[in-house]
């Protein structure tokens, strides 16, 4: 992997986090672990006991899963698509391609942070179910459901990452395995210590902002061809960190 690649992932990653921690999704988190596993929230909040805890984890770990296959098959897809795109196209389609992506998440980025209004990313697409599937299996196809409807927040920011993609095939997959283990890592980390959302919930608005900040500057990297510059100097950066310590 090349330090642009390497950068590209840990973005991925955070992107992932970002799809969690955002406005649209943090605040019903409670109410999801209360729907896939029959119990009240405020049950869920004040029981400590060992065996709730492990039936919580255990139908986020199902629930994720079923998030998982969507949004990797889809990060597959969208890789052999570009490999498609850039087959077609000849010389420059990969800086073309590139350039369409830093462009896509620049303006994604001033819709995550606020400052952008698109009407048609407003408009609440999950799946509902009347009634849950019984068991865990039921619990991956909630999961699958949630991660094909294109909320307000999580769509934005999961369209820039295949984009990103789309325009590097050949590391797209790893790029949505890493928003996935972004996605996952605090939405687990969560389901332990359920009493502790309320207070992110207070600062997600902020939150996403940085977001948006951080994606907006990551828009303009790619769309002048600066990654791979910006990699190499963090790279060596935290090298010289690094050997100084050791020295």
């Amino acid at each position: 992997m090349t330090a642009a690649t390497d950068l590209t992932i840990w973005l991925a990653l955070g992107a992932g986090m970002l799809s969690f921690l955002s406005p649209c999704t943090l605040p019903i988190f409670p109410a999801y672990l209360s729907y896939i596993t029959g119990m009240s929230v405020k049950e869920l909040e004040t029981n400590n006991h060992v065996k709730i805890r492990s039936k919580l984890l255990i139908h986020a770990i199902f629930f994720l899963l079923g998030v998982s296959l969507i949004f990797i098959s889809l990060g597959i897809g969208v890789s052999f698509l570009g490999q498609w795109i850039q087959g077609l196209l000849a010389g420059e389609s990969g800086d073309f391609i590139q350039r369409i992506a830093g462009i896509f998440i620049i303006v994604m980025g001033l819709f995550v942070g606020g400052w952008l209004k698109i009407t048609s990313f407003m408009k609440e697409k999950r799946f509902r179910f009347t009634t849950k599937p019984v068991g865990y299996l039921g619990t991956v196809f909630v999961g699958m459901g949630f991660a094909a409807g294109w909320t307000p927040c999580i769509g934005p920011i999961f369209a820039s990452i295949l984009v990103v993609a789309a325009a590097n095939p050949t590391q797209g997959a790893w790029y949505t395995i890493f928003y996935v283990i972004g996605f996952a890592l605090p939405f687990l980390i969560l389901t332990f210590f359920l009493g502790s959302t309320r207070w992110i919930v207070k600062y997600s608005g902020i939150i996403m902002k940085v977001g948006g900040v951080v994606m907006i500057i990551m828009g303009i990297f790619l769309f002048a061809g600066l990654m791979p510059r910006i990699s190499a100097f963090l790279l060596n950066l935290v090298q010289d960190t690094w050997l100084t310590n050791l020295g």
